[in-house]
């Protein structure tokens, strides 16, 4: 796999795992929707059930904004395994035409947003680096 094949295969993926630091220096790692848009990663908190608006990835992301992202592929025929890592540094959108932008490219990536797009804060990723592995170098995505 390379770099292009390795953004390809992260792009098509339907959920990825943000993994953020916690205030005490501790991994936080949760699953999340995502698009990627010219080059950045882009997620909003959507309208799923949640304890709380207040959520620990954003406080992490504000307090340290160093992120991973995670997509993978799992099959019980180990030849078809791969993974591919975006590291970055996030930011916190509350509102604007950054989060705007956001919540359409999410909306044409997901159906389910069409009826109740995403209302809360957007996260965009800047990409540091891409990192992936594949157990066969070209395979399918």
């Amino acid at each position: 796999m390379n770099r292009y094949e390795a953004e390809h295969r992260f792009a098509l993926a339907r959920v990825a795992h943000l993994a953020t630091v916690t205030p005490a220096g501790g991994p936080h790692l949760v699953p999340c929707t995502f698009e990627v848009v010219e080059g950045r990663i882009v997620s909003v908190v959507d309208e799923k059930p949640k304890r709380t608006k207040a959520l620990q990835r954003l406080a992490n992301i504000r307090a340290n904004p160093n992120v991973a992202l995670l997509v993978d592929r799992y099959e019980e025929d180990w030849t078809k395994l791969w993974w591919v890592r975006a590291n970055g540094r996030a930011t916190v959108v509350e509102e604007g035409p950054e989060r705007d932008a956001a919540v359409a490219a999410l909306t044409l990536k997901y159906p389910q947003y069409v009826d109740q797009p995403p209302s809360g804060p957007a996260v965009v990723v800047d990409v540091d680096e891409w990192t992936w592995w594949a157990a066969v170098p070209h395979g399918e995505p």
